[in-house]
């Protein structure tokens, strides 16, 4: 008997237990292949229906591009349409690699054309290891008549190469107006970060510069425009295939500022290299009609590049051409001053108009020894208010600013602008700095004491301004307190919509009485035109009548001075402000002459006398409405 049978014998099969055994594996199967099943149809759900746009858009990918399309900038122009900033055409010759049979023959024979230089194609090989596959590569910029025309005529001979036109950044007038329009350069990683905060990334990926300072900067936004795109479809090897979608870029819209460039000129010319600050504006509506800093530079460098040690040594240039004197330059505002003091110490019923007081040439601190002495030696007399303006008499502002105290001359020149920014439409600008009690101790550690207020009181000490907040000071002064923020926008301009830059209402810097308002214009008139004022010799002849506030702003100290000896650096500053005509002031200006020399071929008064000669004699700047502009 077999092993098997006896097996059997022993252990007879149990059917209804192997039974069981099979329906368990066989319902076990089922769950495993239904779970499965279900798996299946679960991933199957979310690839079809739930992530379908996502594995769409993956898809699509790889088979279409984004194009981006460069927008056209806006143009600047002066308020009579001169064009300030434009975008010139230039011609760049630009290779597709894949599309050129023997790429290194092709270059050889195209240099004979185009007269290519060693530099050009070592430059393009460096360009060709960055750039993705069927990508137009630069070759040359700048391409002139002759080889564009030459290029053209043999172009059957070069598959995969063609000229391409673009668009340059171009500023005609170059050094004239650097300061007010600015200029535009590179993007750098704190312009993309800037960008990308706001958003708005997207639109710059065509670009290579943006507005750096200026105008080009403060309406980068109103100039940009909007970036486009092309939608294609690309094969594997990245060759556009056809076009599936197109969106055209936005242009920028053009900006009219208030300059009139021709007086820009003639103050520029006047002015030759002296380091200096002019301003000239509309006391009626704020625009600024001139905005000079001397010296400059030409902001066209940007544009065409230059060598980083050329940069380096326009940066340590002594005298600073970059730095935009009428709102970075900070200087003692010196007497300009008096007139403002003397608003805030008859307002406070300090003084009234009838006060008066002997000036021999010093004023004493009380309870001191220290002597603060006048610019006239031998002092001006009895003297009232108007009087102590006409002849600029320290020692009087010495009395009144004692009088005053540091926290009422404070508060009172905070409100004519003095240590606090202007508005002025340029992101440049300084707030300058108007002391105080807290200032100083916190900045030194130290009390105020009341020398210091003094010193104040003729606009000097720790008292610094930048020439445009005295043009804000000045403009309130016209407008007896309303304020008229100088600012440069006039309009912007797209397409057939023009939007003007006009305000309708203007604050008050508080109640002052209008009677002193009229004295002090009173005073600044007689400035001008009384034979003791200190501006006399200047506007004595003149057929209109001008009321002006002169200064002398000290860099060194008066005891020491020796204008004949002293370094230039060291040389007192000259400053002016003043409007015409004294009835109806239809031009107001502030002017700056640093270092003034020992000769005075030049003086703030001459320059003064150009401007009001230019407006009211050879015929004044008219506002300009970007609507009539073509």
């Amino acid at each position: 008997m077999s092993v098997k049978r006896k097996y059997e014998k022993i252990y007879p099969k149990d059917y209804r237990r192997e039974f069981k055994i099979f329906i368990r594996r066989i319902f076990l199967s089922s769950v495993i292949i239904l779970l499965a099943t279900v798996i299946m149809i679960i991933r199957m759900y979310r690839l079809q229906v739930t992530d379908y746009l996502k594995y769409q858009h993956k898809s699509e990918k790889n088979r279409t591009k984004l194009i981006p399309l460069k927008s056209t900038r806006g143009e600047i122009y002066d308020r009579n349409g001169v064009p300030l900033a434009i975008n010139r055409p230039y011609y760049q010759l630009e290779v597709v690699p894949e599309e050129t049979k023997n790429l290194s023959d092709t270059l050889e024979e195209l240099a004979k054309l185009i007269d290519l230089n060693e530099n050009d194609i070592k430059n393009f090989y460096k360009m060709k290891k960055k750039f993705r596959k069927f990508t137009s590569i630069p070759l040359k910029k700048e391409l002139d008549e002759k080889q564009i025309a030459r290029f053209f005529v043999n172009q059957y001979q070069f598959p995969g190469i063609k000229v391409s036109r673009y668009y340059c950044r171009y500023y005609p007038y170059g050094q004239i107006l650097a300061h007010s329009v600015g200029y535009m350069s590179r993007i750098n990683e704190k312009d993309l970060s800037y960008l990308e905060d706001r958003k708005i990334l997207e639109d710059y990926f065509t670009e290579d510069n943006i507005g750096r300072v200026g105008i080009e900067r403060r309406y980068e936004d109103i100039l940009h425009g909007k970036s486009g795109y092309r939608k294609v479809e690309i094969n594997r090897q990245e060759k556009v295939m056809r076009q599936l979608e197109y969106c055209s870029p936005q242009k920028g819209s053009d900006v009219y500022i208030t300059i009139d460039v021709k007086l820009q000129i003639k103050i520029q010319q006047l002015l030759d290299d002296r380091k200096a600050s002019v301003i000239v504006a509309d006391p009626r509506n704020g625009e600024i009609l001139a905005l000079v800093s001397n010296p400059t530079y030409d902001p066209n460098l940007f544009i065409q590049g230059f060598s980083n040690r050329e940069y380096q040594n326009m940066l340590k240039n002594k005298d600073h051409p970059f730095i935009n004197r009428t709102v970075q330059g900070l200087y003692p505002p010196a007497s300009t001053v008096k007139p403002f003091i003397a608003i805030a110490a008859l307002s406070e019923k300090i003084i009234d108009e009838k006060f008066t007081m002997f000036d021999c040439g010093w004023w004493k601190l009380p309870n001191s020894d220290r002597r603060f002495r006048d610019w006239k030696r031998e002092g001006h007399g009895l003297l009232n208010v108007v009087q102590a303006i006409i002849e600029s008499s320290d020692t009087f502002f010495y009395q009144l600013s004692y009088k005053m105290g540091i926290d009422l001359i404070h508060s009172w020149m905070k409100k004519f602008g003095y240590g606090e920014f202007s508005g002025v439409d340029l992101l440049e600008e300084h707030p300058g700095n108007m002391p105080s009690r807290s200032w100083k101790m916190k900045l030194y550690k130290k009390p105020w004491y009341q020398g210091d207020t003094v010193s104040i009181g003729i606009g000097q000490g720790y008292w610094t301004a930048t020439p445009i907040q005295m043009l804000n000071a000045l403009l309130i002064l016209i407008n007896d307190g309303i304020i008229k923020p100088p600012h440069l926008l006039l309009g912007t301009k797209y397409q057939d919509r023009c939007v003007i830059n006009k305000r309708d209402r203007f604050n008050r810097i508080g109640e002052v009485n209008y009677e002193i308002w009229k004295v002090i214009k009173e005073s600044m008139y007689g400035v001008s035109h009384h034979h003791s004022g200190t501006a006399y010799k200047i506007f004595m002849n003149s057929p209109y009548k001008t009321a002006t506030k002169s200064g002398t702003a000290q860099v060194f100290s008066y005891k020491n001075y020796d204008i004949e000896n002293i370094s230039e650096d060291l040389r007192d500053h000259k400053l002016m402000i003043g409007f015409a005509p004294y009835e109806n002031p239809v031009v107001s200006t502030v002017i700056v002459l640093e270092n003034c020399d020992v000769e005075k071929q030049l003086t703030v008064g001459k320059i003064a006398r150009t401007i009001f000669d230019h407006f009211l004699i050879q015929g004044q700047s008219k506002s300009s409405d970007p609507s009539q502009k073509e």
